[in-house]
């Protein structure tokens, strides 16, 4: 690290947890986001402002009017414009040192499985059930750990797929893909705009954890939000032997 960068991050380095071999750690990470909507705009600010060397983050999808009163990565002028892209840009203004990768693209098959490959970790910032369970899929098949978010209008819920412990739960475990789950859009359910900013800044926290070895992750555990009566609470998720995709 060179002068300016340990004034940047030298609140993490008076961190005995982290200090200046943690930080060295976020600079060397590949962090690989999938979602630059909600989940994901958070989770990037926050990795990104934390030092994380290299960042990927891939989403299809463009900026519309209606992502704007919760998805903080994106500006009203740049509606229209990719969401990975606009992410970009964000990203850069907030830390140039960072190299931030932007896919235009639906990340699938031998595609997705090639991306979560180069990353430390990956973060599932995702809105559908067939996304996660592929993402879970190429985490387990790559054993690169997962950190996986989810929202539901004033609910929100955290926890890590460790692949590099096979003791570890994948999401299989906890939704079996078999199962079919139906999906609901926030364009008809709504979504209270704070509850992701919560959950997607507990994803960055967990992925910076896992980069600097800080114990104990989410791993095995399911973290609940309610940002109704502003409390928290957590379940005890353990590996299924008969889980279609770790079994």
């Amino acid at each position: 690290m060179n002068d300016t960068q340990l004034l940047r991050y030298s609140r993490h380095i008076l961190l005995d947890a982290i200090g200046i071999e943690g930080q060295q750690q976020f600079l060397d990470a590949h962090v690989l986001i999938i979602g630059a909507g909600g989940l994901g705009s958070p989770a990037a600010l926050y990795l990104a402002a934390a030092g994380v060397g290299r960042m990927t983050l891939v989403d299809h999808d463009t900026v519309d009017l209606t992502n704007l009163q919760r998805q903080i990565l994106h500006t009203h002028e740049r509606v229209g414009l990719p969401k990975a892209q606009s992410g970009q840009s964000t990203l850069a203004q907030l830390n140039p040192e960072v190299a931030v990768t932007a896919l235009v693209e639906r990340a699938e098959g031998a595609r997705l499985q090639e991306l979560v490959a180069a990353a430390d970790v990956v973060l599932d910032c995702s809105d559908n059930f067939a996304t996660r369970h592929a993402v879970n899929v190429a985490c387990r098949q790559a054993r690169v750990p997962l950190v996986s978010g989810a929202v539901d209008r004033f609910d929100g819920q955290l926890t890590v797929f460790d692949a590099r412990d096979d003791a570890s739960p994948c999401y299989g475990c906890l939704f079996p893909p078999e199962q079919r789950a139906e999906d609901q859009a926030c364009a008809t359910m709504g979504v209270f705009a704070p509850v992701v900013g919560i959950i997607g800044t507990m994803q960055a926290a967990e992925a910076l954890k896992l980069i600097a070895g800080i114990t104990p992750s989410l791993a095995g555990r399911l973290l609940l939000f309610d940002a109704r009566n502003m409390s928290m609470s957590s379940l005890a998720v353990s590996r299924n032997p008969a889980c279609s995709v770790c079994g």
